[in-house]
Formats: C-alpha cells, structure tokens, sequence
C-alpha cells in the first residue's frame, strides 16, 4: 500500500526524538495503555454512551468533574480544538457588527473567529523589549484607555501564557474590565497546567476571566485537538454558548479525544498534581546547569519590564550567542533527535510537560553543551520585530472575500492584502486582509524568508507570491 502520512509518521516515531514540542503526553503510553484501547474505543453515539451536543449522561458527568478541577462555572469538550472553542466563545459572547478589542498579536483562530462573527477588531499591543528582542505583555491601562475611547466595544480577547510564557498583570485586566461591564476571553491555550500548581503563574479563571480557551493537548497529557471552554463567570450567556457550541463543533465528536479528556482530568487530580511538582525541579536544575554554560542564557524576564507580571518557566526560551533561533532548532532535530517547540530569529523555545523526565532534560543540557562549544560564532544583523500597526483599507471580513488575484511579493507592495501572512509558529499574522500592504511589511517577509522562518499564507512553490484585493 502507498501510504505516506501513515509511513513518515512511522519514520518520525523510529527517528527516537525527544519532545520539547506538543502534544502535552510527549508520545508516551504511560496513564493508561492506550494501544489496548483504540481502536475499540473508537464509538459513535449508542445507547449507553450519551451525545457531545447535547449531554445528559456520561459526557455531562465528565464536564461537570472538569469543571470542578479547572474551577469553571461551567465546562465543554472541544474536539475540533482551541480553534473550535475560540469560534464558539467569541460567537457567544459577541453578535454580528459588534467590536470587540484583541491583540495584535493573538493567535489566527481569533482573527478567523472575528471573521466568521463579522465582527470589528480593535488592537492593542504588546510591548517590544528591545533588551532581549522579544514581544512581552499587554499594559492593562492600554486596555482602559480603549475602551474610554471605543465605549461600545463589548469584548476583550487577549492570549495569556503567551507562546514564550510570559504572563500580563491578568487580575489588574480583569478588574478593567469588568469596571467598564465589557466581558473577558482569554485565549489560555498555552496554560491548562497552571491550575495545578502554586508555583505557576494564577490561571485566568482563579483571576476571573469571563471564559476561557485551553488546548488541553499542549501542556496537559491529551491527544491532539483536545481543548476545554470553561465559563468563569454569570456574564456569558450558557444558553447562547450551547447554540453556537452545536454550530461550530463536529456531529461526529471522537470518543477517543473525549476519553483522553477525560483520563487526562483524572489524572492530574490523583498522581499528576506530584508529578508536575517534580517536573518544576526538574526545570529549576535544568535552567541553573544550562545557564552556566558559555554562549547560552535562558529569557528568565524582566524587572524593568512592567508588562511582565510572571514567567510560566514551563517554557524554557534559549538564545545561544552567535547562532539563530532557526539554526539552533533545526541542528537539534537533524543532529541530536531533539525536537523543539518553535524558533524565531534570536530564540528557540522548548515546551515542556510534566511527561518530560529528568533524563530527558540531562540529555538536553548535555548536547546544549556540546553545540556551544563546536558550532561556530556567527554574527547576526540586529533586527527590530517590533509589530506593525496595520493600514486598514476595508473591513477585515469584505477583505477576506474580496475578489483576488496572485501577484509577486515585490510588486504587491502598496496594494491590500486578500490573505494572512503569518510565521507559523507561533500562528501570529504580520498582515490581515484588508490591510495595505506596505514596503517595511515586505522587508520584513523577505528577512523571515531569508532566515527560515515558515511563513503561511504566501504562494506557489517558492513562496514568493501573495493574494491581493482587485
């Protein structure tokens, strides 16, 4: 049989890579064995076995034991993923022409959600550290000051963890927020674990966010396309939320990712709680030994940085002296079977999970260790990632399905963008539809381009073209 998914998933698996990446459970069979489970388990809506879309029996018991660990009013599945549950959350707490305030920097599924809801964005941005060249945390008074000047946005989205870890002052937002009755979505995709431990950053529901997104798969030990919508407060409309839950979620919802919701819940609240407790030392050691080596340092904040509240030290951000974030990922993949989150130009980022053991980290530092003293210095151009404030031409949903035509990169230049450009990871747009295209935006493609950053949203083969608005 011609199978080539099914035979570079294979090949991937007998590479022997260990994980700094998703999915949460790092490949590992260890809560229960799954390889006895499926594919029995993997059942439709029978007699006995109760129905995501409209829960009255097993899964409405499983919700309820969720909601309680993650301190929700209220909790749903999402097996279509955050990107799922960001649709349904912002649908119902939003109606069509409404504005709601996100950050610039929010993930594509925030963007796509405003999209489908014909909604209109407002942005506010983060701040650029330009000591360590990275995007930290939101100014909770740059909220305030919006939403004096926008009194009828009805809606905050902000993201928190960011993809590095780092954590805005959420309570000071919160109380904004609520001061002005406008309610609060967080995009908590990066921080289902942070419930579990005091020594992490607060979770946005103990806050007292409105409603939450997490990708129960990233840093907890489900299966891909695993998230959770947990309701924090009486501002969201349930009833609303139900509808547009049926709306935007598959009628042919997987056991098996319910399952691993389920198991996962279960088993942070019994071994998992100690278990993360020693994945934290772990992190703690690593970080000590690596940050003795030569070349290396390790983003542990900011103290003149005031939009940095907390670092989820979960995710451990590496910038080796003399090599590329890019360079230093693909090196560990290709050379030493170790797998990284994401990079960018400056850093490579590790996502780790309590699944991660302590071997693990030793071989990491070791080969950390080895690079630093056998790959040559190389002197990078300094280069400013600020954000770009966008140049709206239409609204972003009438730019999206405008008529469009392809043209080069070069020549789009001044012309309104049909599409997203975004490097992906972390899923991050540098350009919206309906924004104009400018000449520092190109320059900026290009330099990702030349220092292998994957940029979707480009075309053809050589990812040298882009959609336009004619």
């Amino acid at each position: 049989m011609d199978t080539p998914i099914f035979k570079g998933l294979k090949k991937y698996i007998e590479e022997e890579n260990i994980s700094f990446h998703t999915p949460g459970h790092k490949g590992k069979n260890d809560i229960i064995n799954w390889k006895k489970c499926i594919p029995s388990i993997d059942l439709t809506e029978v007699e006995g076995l109760d129905n995501l879309q409209d829960p009255k029996g097993i899964i409405l018991e499983s919700q309820k034991l969720a909601a309680k660990t993650f301190k929700a009013k209220e909790t749903f599945y999402s097996v279509n993923g955050s990107t799922g549950g960001i649709y349904i959350a912002l649908s119902a707490i939003t109606n069509p022409g409404d504005k709601v305030l996100i950050q610039r920097n929010c993930h594509k599924s925030v963007y796509n959600g405003i999209i489908l809801n014909n909604l209109i964005p407002k942005y506010i941005y983060p701040k650029y550290n330009e000591k360590y060249n990275i995007l930290t945390g939101i100014n909770p008074l740059d909220i305030e000051n919006s939403l004096k000047e926008n009194p009828d946005i009805v809606a905050v989205v902000i993201t928190y963890p960011n993809y590095y870890g780092i954590c805005s002052d959420i309570e000071k937002i919160v109380d904004i927020v609520h001061k002005y009755n406008k309610i609060l979505l967080v995009d908590e995709a990066h921080g289902s674990h942070l419930i579990f431990s005091k020594n992490l950053p607060m979770s946005a529901l103990e806050s007292g966010a409105d409603i939450v997104v997490q990708s129960t798969h990233k840093t907890l030990p489900s299966f891909t396309q695993t998230s959770m919508i947990h309701v924090g407060t009486s501002r969201v409309d349930i009833d609303k939320l139900k509808d547009m839950y049926n709306l935007y979620q598959t009628t042919s919802p997987s056991y098996i990712f319910m399952a691993s919701l389920d198991i996962t819940r279960a088993y942070m609240e019994d071994v998992g709680r100690n278990q993360l407790e020693l994945h934290l030392k772990n992190i703690e050691k690593f970080r000590s030994q690596v940050m003795e080596i030569d070349r290396i340092s390790i983003f542990e904040g900011d103290m003149e940085d005031s939009t940095i509240k907390t670092i989820d030290k979960t995710k451990i951000l590496i910038n080796i002296k003399g090599i590329k974030g890019t360079q230093l990922e693909s090196l560990l993949r290709k050379k030493y079977n170790i797998q990284l989150e994401m990079s960018d130009y400056y850093y490579a980022l590790a996502l780790t999970t309590l699944m991660n053991t302590e071997e693990d980290f030793n071989n990491f530092k070791n080969v950390l260790e080895d690079i630093s003293i056998k790959t040559d210095y190389e002197e990078k151009e300094d280069f400013c990632f600020k954000e770009f404030k966008p140049i709206v031409s239409k609204p972003i949903r009438e730019g999206f399905f405008s008529k469009k035509a392809s043209c080069s990169l070069k020549e789009s230049v001044g012309k309104v963008s049909a599409s997203f450009i975004i490097p992906y990871p972390p899923g991050v747009p540098i350009i919206a539809p309906g924004e104009i295209i400018t000449k520092d935006i190109y320059e900026y493609i290009l330099f990702l381009k030349q220092n292998d950053i994957e940029i979707v949203g480009l075309l053809d083969y050589n990812r040298e073209k882009i959609n336009v608005v004619i």
